[in-house]
């Protein structure tokens, strides 16, 4: 259980330790977060499941977005409440409990799909409280994109559109081939083909 995986030390050190560029990774998640499907606007509240140490909040705060973070490991709030301070907020919880108190305009989750007991009653529990859209990563080849279409429709996301990540998680890659890698997430034929061999999909469920 990620509860039980992540100590102090590791929790301290997460974002630098699990990237190989992590300003790269998360500054292009980010963007990819904010822009597709319907776009979110400064003062939406972000809700980031399974945030670790809410890394990934240096680049939407920018943005005027009010971040809410929740992680199952105790070790991981701490780490994340230490980034954030009053940035925002962070919440001790699993990604099939936490109920924020108030709808969240966006629900994200990254490296995390396999934490819901149930995918699709927990397709479910998100749609309940997100007013706009869930945003997740997806390896196609692991999980179906059309089963998991089936599970958001039947949730209420009724629109379901995914995008290639190419940005790699544990290589450090020189600025000009990263930008060549970025390019290529548009291109279709060479997407599917890198698709066959790593990297995943940021998959944008989205309501009426």
């Amino acid at each position: 259980m990620r509860a039980a995986k992540f100590g102090a030390a590791a929790a301290e050190r997460w974002t630098e330790d699990a990237y190989a560029d992590p300003e790269a990774y998360l500054a292009h998640r980010a963007d990819l977060i904010l822009t597709l499907g319907a776009p979110l606007l400064p003062g939406d509240r972000v809700l980031d499941l399974a945030c670790g140490d809410a890394g990934l909040a240096e680049f939407l705060l920018p943005h005027g977005i009010r971040y809410v973070g929740v992680d199952a490991s105790e070790a991981m709030v701490a780490a994340a409440r230490a980034r954030l301070r009053a940035r925002g907020e962070i919440h001790l919880g699993t990604v099939d409990s936490y109920r924020p108190p108030t709808p969240v305009a966006a629900t994200t989750m990254f490296r995390a799909l396999y934490y819901a007991a149930d995918r699709a009653a927990f397709f479910r529990h998100v749609a309940s409280y997100t007013d706009k859209k869930l945003v997740f990563d997806l390896n196609p080849r692991q999980y179906g994109v059309e089963e998991i279409r089936d599970e958001l429709r039947l949730a209420g996301f009724d629109t379901l559109r995914t995008r290639p990540f190419f940005v790699p998680q544990t290589v450090l890659l020189p600025r000009p081939l990263l930008r060549g890698l970025v390019a290529a997430e548009r291109f279709r034929p060479l997407a599917r083909l890198l698709l066959r061999l790593r990297f995943t999909y940021i998959c944008v469920a989205s309501k009426p």
